[in-house]
């Protein structure tokens, strides 16, 4: 999680946020301690935008590549 110079996180980390208790919610639901456990993982769109969140946060909405 990274906070803004004003001590708030941005809108990329919120989304974040909200987009991991939406990954966990669905995996207590459904009794899963990962998503790679479940059959519909490879066509999950919730994962899919979990996975979209996540870049989201680490580029700030930047398009193009992306470096570690």
């Amino acid at each position: 999680m990274q906070i803004t110079n004003t001590g708030e996180m941005d809108k990329f980390e919120l989304h974040l946020n909200e987009m991991i208790e939406k990954v966990q919610n669905c995996q207590k639901e459904k009794e899963l301690k990962s998503c790679s456990s479940c059959e519909f993982y490879l066509k999950c769109e919730l994962r899919t935008n979990y996975i979209k969140a996540v870049y989201n946060s680490m580029s700030k909405g930047d398009t193009g590549g992306f470096e570690f």
